[in-house]
Order: structure tokens, then C-alpha cells, then sequence
């Protein structure tokens, strides 16, 4: 049988949906726990938080990194299926960058450009780096285990996109901790962490998600 003839009779006679989304919604919830367990034990918020809260750009952290993690679940979603495609869910993905990027206009307008690098920089780059992908390795975990339900027309895809929602899940608890608000910051650091992941996910995914 041709692996066309094999993708039409999957598509035509699925595994029920509600199951590979039931499954995939067990399996964010425990990417949020792993990474939260992981968090709490290890990072811990930062000393100001209380304070921090009351900040628009400490909280845009946040949108950015949830906005990123709900439309890379989604995307996971859709391409766990044999007949997905990453074009339905695909310009969602673009939300957070675009987010992120009109930041950061707004930020260079707003600054002198001797601040600029000084604000990339930030003092906690190394850090993002390392933190990031390590809270991100249990989230990954149950994302490719979940996406082993379904069936991705391509396996390095679909574990790519589980890396970015594992990424931006742990970047989202990270962003608790971190003490560089600066968007030039967050939109070089966290998406470089975040790819990190990915690629990760790609490799685990070509490996454990084909059929």
C-alpha cells in the first residue's frame, strides 16, 4: 500500500477526535504542573514580584508567552492528524511575534539609542537560556506522548510545534522570575530559548512520532 493510499484511509476512518483532543488537553495540563513543580522547587518568582505585577511591561511578558503557548497547542492539534496541515493554525503562531515586535517599536521610539543594547542585553540572558529549555523538558515530555495518539503526516513537524508549546509554557512561568522587562530583551532571549525546544522537538519527534 502507498503511503497516499494509507493517509486517505486514516482520514477516512479516524481515531474519534475528541479522544487525541482529551488526550492532549491531559497532556498540557500536566506540562503545566511539571513545569510548575519545577519552578516552584528550583527558580522561584522574583524578589519584587508583588510590585512587578503592577507593571504593563512586566505583564506583557505574559501575553506574549500565553498567546504563543494557546496557538502552538492548537497547531499541535491539527497537525497530529494525518490530513493536518500547519497552514490552518499556522498564521495563529504569528499572534505572539507580532505582539512582541510592535513592543519593541515602540520601545526603540521611546529610548535614546544609547539604551538599546544595554536593554537586549539585560542582565539575565545566560539565564533565559538555561532556564527556559529546562522547564521545558517535562512539558515537552507529555506533549510528544500525547501526540503519539494521533497520526502527523510529519512527525519532525508536529514534535517541532510541541517544542514551541513547551517552550512557551515554560517561558511563561520564567517570565515570573526574570527581572528584565524590557521587550528588546524578551523578543531576543525568550523566542532563541524557545527555538532551542523546538529543535529539540523536532529531533524527539521524527524519532518517537512516526507510523
Amino acid at each position: 500500500m502507498k503511503t497516499d493510499d494509507l493517509i486517505d484511509l486514516l482520514v477516512t476512518d479516524p481515531p474519534p477526535r475528541w479522544r487525541l483532543r482529551s488526550t492532549l488537553a491531559i497532556a498540557v495540563a500536566g506540562a503545566v504542573v511539571a513545569a510548575a513543580a519545577v519552578f516552584f522547587a528550583a527558580v522561584g518568582v522574583r524578589p519584587d514580584f508583588a510590585e512587578a505585577v503592577g507593571s504593563g511591561r512586566f505583564l506583557f511578558k505574559f501575553v506574549v508567552t500565553i498567546t504563543l503557548a494557546i496557538a502552538a497547542i492548537a497547531a499541535a492539534l491539527e497537525v497530529a492528524r494525518p490530513d493536518g496541515r500547519l497552514a490552518r493554525r499556522g498564521l495563529a503562531l504569528a499572534i505572539a511575534p507580532a505582539l512582541g515586535a510592535c513592543a519593541v517599536a515602540g520601545e526603540l521610539m521611546l529610548l535614546p539609542d544609547s539604551e538599546w543594547m544595554r536593554r537586549l542585553v539585560g542582565s539575565n540572558a545566560r539565564v533565559c537560556l538555561t532556564v527556559i529549555p529546562l522547564l521545558a523538558a517535562g512539558p515537552l515530555v507529555c506533549l510528544v506522548a500525547a501526540l503519539r495518539y494521533g497520526a502527523p503526516a510529519n512527525p519532525g513537524q508536529a514534535g517541532a510545534i510541541a517544542g514551541i508549546a513547551a517552550g512557551a509554557i515554560a517561558a511563561t512561568f520564567y517570565a515570573a522570575s526574570c527581572t528584565d522587562d524590557s521587550p528588546l530583551f524578551v523578543m531576543t532571549w525568550y523566542p532563541i530559548a524557545i527555538l532551542i525546544v523546538s529543535a529539540a522537538g523536532y529531533l524527539v519527534g521524527r524519532a518517537l512520532l512516526r507510523w
